[in-house]
């Protein structure tokens, strides 16, 4: 008899574990998602007569584990590679931040922490142990390797953007991780890569090639309990399984865990790793704001951390014409802004995007689409390693994972597709596949 395999969440961890496990029919998949979508943090919804995704989304080129799944999929010609800018917001300007030489024009830093930050990236680029970086938070090791005026202008705005109340206790690997990845991205400048169509078109293949092998899909599918019997609830029914992979956040596994001695340490640590909310506001516009794809917003009261438009990186003429922009920021979901209104939202950022673009006009902007998600980063501090809970749980038949287990590095549909190719080749050996 084929092996009942449970899969819970269809991001790309998901959908790549249902594609090796489907491979043969040893296995009878089926895969639940909460929402009505497939695609997790990457799903699209319609923008300008194509696809978008409610997070912004790119690919470095050392993404290897999505681009050889890409090939595989046979979408290599809806793959396109772009050229990348960035920039700065501090001191009431934007900051080209594209190249050496703008690093050295960065007047909001003293000259020697322009110096020092060049020669700290450069290191960082080609360092390849980062160990003995776990302990040390990236406040502490910064500050030493970049100096004060750096940290200011530059890196701590970055690190309280991301991680808010927890930035001084963030390790140095997870930095590490950041600035070498997208330092080994460069081939002259910056390139990224997208696709014509959005992300969706990737999530769609997939989904296409696993329902051809006879994975069943349910979306809307709210998964109530996992229990020690092999079987889960899902929507008020008994599904049962001999082995099921959970794919999201390790705070929302440990809810549906059963109650019992043998788990209290695995559920003690999926507890003890924190988690901040994300919201992406997306709108279009008939204005071009900037020359900028990315811009990282590093003033002390910036109510958001990072302005992009999109349309830098892919042409417009991809959506009706418009102009397409993205502010993302990192908030705890319990706060008071990640719950505003969501015109109340808007108004605050709006409010802000006009500080830094004094010619935007709020009323010239159309498709205004507001996206919140309560788990999307976990905080990865120095004590982070000993959180790690393991692929296999003491559940039997069980397995977890997600983005908490892929320490130092950070989230991403490069690391959802490897992660999903890893715990599916673990879930075969246990069956003996």
């Amino acid at each position: 008899m084929p092996k009942k395999i449970l899969i819970v969440g269809g991001g790309f961890t998901g959908l790549t574990a249902a594609l090796r496990l489907s491979a043969d029919k040893a296995c009878s998949v089926t895969l639940v998602e909460n929402s009505p979508q497939l695609g997790g943090l990457a799903a699209g919804f319609p923008l300008g007569g194509t696809s978008l995704e409610k997070t912004y989304h790119h690919l470095f080129l050392t993404d290897t584990s999505i681009l050889d799944l890409v090939k595989e999929l046979g979408l290599q010609e809806k793959l396109i590679w772009c050229e990348s800018s960035v920039a700065i917001f501090r001191d009431g300007k934007i900051h080209s931040f594209k190249t050496p030489m703008d690093l050295l024009r960065f007047v909001p830093c003293s000259l020697p922490g322009r110096l020092r930050t060049g020669f700290t990236a450069l290191h960082l680029k080609h360092r390849k142990n980062w160990r003995g970086l776990i302990r040390q938070t990236a406040q502490d090791w910064m500050t030493r390797a970049c100096g004060r005026s750096a940290m200011a202008a530059i890196w701590t705005p970055l690190l309280k953007g991301k991680f808010g109340p927890h930035c001084n206790s963030v390790s140095m690997a997870w930095l590490w991780t950041r600035i070498h990845t997208r330092a080994n991205s460069r081939s002259g400048g910056e390139r990224l890569g997208y696709f014509r169509g959005g992300f969706n078109v990737v999530i769609n293949a997939l989904e296409n090639e696993i329902r051809r092998r006879g994975v069943k899909i349910q979306t809307g599918a709210s998964v109530e309990k996992i229990s020690g019997d092999h079987t889960a609830a899902v929507n008020g029914e008994t599904v049962p399984f001999d082995f099921c992979i959970f794919t999201g956040s390790s705070i929302a596994f440990a809810k549906l865990l059963p109650a019992q001695d043998s788990l209290n340490d695995y559920t003690a640590k999926l507890r003890s790793i924190g988690y901040l909310g994300a919201i992406c506001l997306v709108f279009g516009s008939d204005q071009s704001l900037g020359d900028f794809y990315w811009v990282n917003v590093n003033e002390p009261d910036a109510p958001f951390l990072v302005f992009i438009q999109h349309t830098r990186l892919v042409e417009k003429e991809n959506y009706g014409g418009k102009n397409v922009y993205y502010i993302g920021a990192y908030l705890p979901p319990d706060g008071k802004v990640f719950s505003l209104p969501d015109e109340e939202l808007a108004k605050l950022w709006f409010g802000y995007l006009k500080k830094m673009y004094p010619a935007f006009d709020a009323a010239r902007t159309s498709e205004r689409h507001i996206f919140r998600f309560r788990a999307a980063q976990h905080i990865v501090d120095t004590g982070y390693e000993e959180k790690i809970p393991d692929y296999k749980t003491p559940l039997p038949g069980v397995f977890l994972s997600n983005f908490s287990q892929i320490f130092p590095e950070d989230r991403g549909t490069n690391f959802a597709v490897r992660e999903g190719e890893k715990i599916a080749a673990l879930v075969r050996r246990e069956a003996g596949v």
